[in-house]
């Protein structure tokens, strides 16, 4: 796919994927404005590449249509590690400590990763389906006006073999966020301190989008633009819609912070710091609904691993 780009009808390659330089940051931490306060939760990442964009249901149906084949075939067990960490063992798991990545589960999340001629409707069915309000997601059936936006109602572990499948993984949350505040800049917004208004330049939110837009629509994908449509948006090392749009899942469930944290992630389900870690998976980056605080790179939010749910769509992160 080469349309990416501002306004979504630009000339770059949506698989554009600019490198992340290494250092360190506060997970937790305020800036409203006058710089960073609060600080606590430390990480440090180490150097990787995080896709400029979110994967739009063009990218997305390049998937459906290898999956509906037939040579499609779910990941590999095990695959999608970050190999080039901790001697080849991944991410560190900070719920854990002196465990790592073990990569995909394919006892238990190949069942949701439907392959063969036969698959296409049920593809469909999971991806069309916004909720039980009836709301449609930004999939299509066929390819249309919608193969640049964001792809959404796809599932963690759908989010995650598509990454596979496209030679990466899903960021950890402290990747991810450390990206978004501009490594040890701490940002307000993942651009800077500029309020993002509501003319779309900055983040799609507040149902603004598209300009004018008074409420928001009542069915379907309405106010989700195509991807890099804020344009001036834009995160230190180029990433777009790192906030508003749609939510982004990350390789992490939800929980207290794990500390220290040095390539980690939240990997397994328990118990950290006194404090009981759930069954949901973190999110980040807010969406294009009402919630302007909802974009600052160190706000987090949750959500169910499945089925996917709309307002919530990914990007995959590489090897350097």
């Amino acid at each position: 796919m080469t349309n990416c780009g501002p306004g979504g009808m630009g000339d770059e390659s949506c698989c554009t994927s600019p490198e992340v330089t290494p250092g360190s940051y506060n997970r937790t931490y305020t800036n409203l404005g006058n710089g960073p306060t609060a600080e606590a939760d430390p990480a440090t990442v180490s150097g990787f590449r995080l896709d400029k964009y979110l994967v739009t249901v063009g990218r997305f149906r390049q998937y459906v249509n290898y999956l509906t084949g037939e040579a499609g075939a779910p990941p590999a067990n095990g695959s999608g590690i970050h190999t080039y960490l901790n001697g080849g063992q991944g991410l560190s798991d900070s719920h854990s400590p002196g465990t790592y990545e073990t990569g995909w589960d394919a006892a238990d999340w190949n069942m949701d990763i439907a392959t063969g001629p036969g698959a296409a409707s049920t593809w469909d069915e999971t991806l069309g389906a916004w909720g039980d309000d009836g709301m449609a997601g930004t999939w299509t059936s066929t390819a249309g006006s919608q193969e640049s936006l964001p792809v959404d109602c796809v599932s963690w572990d759908q989010a995650y073999a598509f990454c596979i499948w496209d030679g990466g993984f899903l960021p950890s949350e402290a990747e991810w966020g450390y990206t978004a505040a501009a490594g040890s800049q701490e940002r307000e917004y993942p651009w800077g301190s500029t309020d993002p208004g509501t003319a779309n330049q900055y983040a799609i939110t507040n149902c603004d989008y598209p300009s004018g837009a008074s409420a928001c629509a009542s069915a379907g994908p309405g106010n989700i633009a195509p991807v890099g449509t804020a344009a001036l948006g834009a995160g230190y090392w180029g990433q777009l819609d790192l906030a508003g749009e749609v939510w982004e899942w990350t390789a992490d469930w939800i929980g207290p912070y794990g500390d220290p944290c040095t390539d980690c992630a939240a990997l397994t389900v328990g118990v950290v710091d006194g404090g009981f870690v759930g069954g949901l998976r973190a999110i980040r980056g807010g969406d294009f609904a009402p919630g302007t605080g909802l974009l600052f790179p160190f706000t987090r939010s949750d959500a169910e691993p499945g089925p996917g749910s709309g307002g919530i769509g990914f990007r995959c992160a590489r090897a350097p």
